[in-house]
């Protein structure tokens, strides 16, 4: 909601719902999920690597924590070319401890170039748990030793989210440098299809979705003042259901690429 067009995002592998937030068209994206020609990247990309320049939107990364230098490079460009740009690096609490991630906040304090660094600790990098794999007792401690400001952020709460994140983009913005923001919430599902969790605790993931909900807690909260109905939120519910459903019967339709699509879009010319 701060970013615009100009700006730029680098995800994790798993950054459909930034890829979404960014502006990057549903049906592009589903059909690149598919595989098909019509797909945001033309089907070369594919779940893992959905991108779309246009939006700024650099794309998830198979990689973690590979999407600091890219977002310090997007940075580096929007402050030679002055164009108000910001770059966003979205990576979880298992890529915090990478060392290109380091290395990436420290060129950005280095430059005062204008990123934000987004640590998504939702509690377990695979199946192990950010209180053991983390030396401090926060990630965005490790703010201090690169001379930016680290803030910490309920992610259940959307409002929060709004507002820290919106502070740190408009310093960035402004020259103000970089900001490490950390963002604690937690995960519903296992690391991939199948996982049992058992590394969580009996009930701990059914008392998060009745007590700390996002979604639930936002509806209590616009309800309460008026802003919006439940019935408004149902109706948001069912046209989003409704843009999901229909991406997928056009990417399920859509072409393939063809044996002759391997040769466009690549920096060499063949012959």
């Amino acid at each position: 909601m701060h970013l615009n067009d100009s700006d730029y995002v680098a995800t994790t592998h798993r950054g459909h719902g930034h890829c979404i937030a960014k502006g990057v068209d549903v049906h592009g994206m589903m059909a690149e999920i598919y595989g098909r020609k019509t797909g945001v990247c033309h089907g070369k990309g594919g779940s893992i690597h959905i991108a779309d320049l246009s939006k700024g939107m650099l794309g998830a990364n198979g990689i973690v924590g590979a999407g600091g230098p890219l977002v310090c490079g997007a940075a580096l460009a929007a402050k030679y070319k002055k164009t108000g740009g910001v770059g966003v690096c979205f990576f979880g609490d298992g890529a915090s401890n990478q060392g290109v991630i380091f290395e990436s906040m420290n060129l950005a304090s280095v430059w005062r170039m204008p990123v934000v660094f987004v640590a998504e600790n939702n509690g377990y990098a695979e199946a192990t748990s950010s209180t053991w794999s983390v030396a401090t007792d926060n990630i965005a401690d490790r703010a201090a030793g690169f001379g930016m400001p680290g803030v910490i952020v309920d992610g259940f709460d959307f409002f929060a989210m709004h507002e820290v994140l919106g502070e740190a983009i408009e310093r960035a913005r402004h020259g103000g440098g970089p900001t490490l923001v950390e963002v604690k919430f937690s995960r519903y599902f296992g690391h991939f299809e199948g996982d049992a969790q058992t590394y969580r605790a009996p009930g701990e993931v059914q008392k998060l979705r009745d007590e700390k909900d996002c979604l639930k807690r936002f509806e209590e909260r616009v309800v309460k003042a008026d802003l919006l109905s439940a019935a408004q939120l149902r109706d948001v519910d069912k046209e989003v259901k409704a843009l999901v459903d229909s991406s997928v019967v056009d990417a399920k339709s859509a072409l393939l690429p063809t044996a002759e699509d391997l040769l466009t879009d690549v920096y060499v010319s063949y012959p």
